[in-house]
């Protein structure tokens, strides 16, 4: 199997998954382009199926798999929406879902996977070790397992925002994604580049966990102490095997954003948008917050909200710590 998606393999994702997600709007933020000094787009995958990105990817996987391969059920690890995107998946397909999730897992990510009729496993380990542990249990039973941002299959499900944004945007400038495992923006960028190359493509990575930052500084994949952030959907401390490269190639920019500018992001998204977006997801406009992106005022930017699973009082305490 190849270890990177095509600009095939994507358009062949968009027409699976067409009947089964939502193709998310594109909305302009006007009210917050004085502070950001651009013209600013909001792709907002928090009003996705499961409230995140992840079910484009984990659907994409699941129904190009045969029924053969899924009948005793399909696993996976995860920070908490793709164990949501693949828990949707099983369901849709009437067939069983084990999600391994770290014991940080945030409540409301555990309790929406549980609701689409998952089993969950809490884990206690980074995410080398939840994986080993996934493939052991996987091999027990005989599940289909299926990586967050490793496998090509979901990386093109992924890449299908890339598409929506060229779509309907044509004259898009750049585009910002987060990173976290870089599955995402891996296909969003292979999408954009291999359709339109001389849109900008930058990753927005905690400054916590600056995994990809380092390793396109050093040259090579590097491995960190893994931190904790606030933005959990990106707390992993090695840059994926099978994204990496892909990022080398096809992302221009990796920007590095501070805790405070993650929550600022947040907050303004609440206030002048009216979206509720998790801190994972506000990272590409607490990047423009913080001035981290070199932007121009014509410059039209979409910032890719990945999703809008956090808890309400989470929310509410951050907004108390501002008051």
């Amino acid at each position: 199997m190849r270890n990177c998606p095509t600009i095939q393999d994507i358009l062949d994702a968009r027409e699976r998954l067409k009947p089964h997600i939502r193709h998310t709007p594109l909305l302009r933020a006007e009210k917050t382009e004085p502070a950001v000094g651009c013209q600013l787009y909001l792709k907002p995958e928090n009003l996705q199926i499961t409230g995140a990105f992840k079910i484009r990817g984990a659907l994409n996987k699941t129904l190009s798999l045969s029924r053969n391969e899924i009948a005793n059920g399909i696993i996976a690890t995860s920070s908490g929406n793709h164990a949501q995107g693949l828990a949707y998946a099983a369901r849709l397909l009437g067939v069983r879902a084990i999600l391994v999730l770290p014991v940080t897992t945030p409540k409301i990510k555990v309790e929406n996977t549980k609701a689409l009729g998952a089993e969950i496993i809490l884990f206690d380990g980074d995410t080398a070790a939840r994986w080993k542990r996934v493939y052991e249990i996987a091999d027990e039973n005989g599940y289909a397992t299926v990586h967050a941002f490793e496998d090509p299959v979901v990386m093109a499900g992924q890449g299908t925002i890339g598409c929506e944004i060229l779509q309907d945007l044509d004259d898009v400038d750049t585009v910002i994604v987060p990173v976290g495992g870089g599955g995402l923006i891996s296909g969003i960028a292979t999408a954009i580049k291999e359709t339109k190359p001389s849109v900008r493509v930058i990753g927005a990575e905690p400054a916590l966990t600056p995994k990809y930052f380092h390793s396109r500084k050093n040259g090579e994949r590097t491995s960190l102490p893994l931190k904790n952030t606030i933005a959990d959907g990106l707390r992993i401390s090695v840059p994926g095997q099978n994204p990496y490269p892909i990022i080398e190639r096809y992302v221009d920019e990796i920007v590095l954003v501070e805790e405070e500018h993650i929550i600022a992001g947040m907050r303004t998204l609440a206030t002048d948008a009216k979206l509720i977006a998790e801190p994972a997801a506000s990272i590409g406009v607490g990047a423009l917050l913080a001035g981290s992106i070199d932007v121009r005022p014509d410059e039209k930017v979409c910032a890719v909200l990945t999703g809008g699973n956090w808890d309400m009082w989470d929310l509410a305490e951050i907004y108390k710590a501002a008051g």
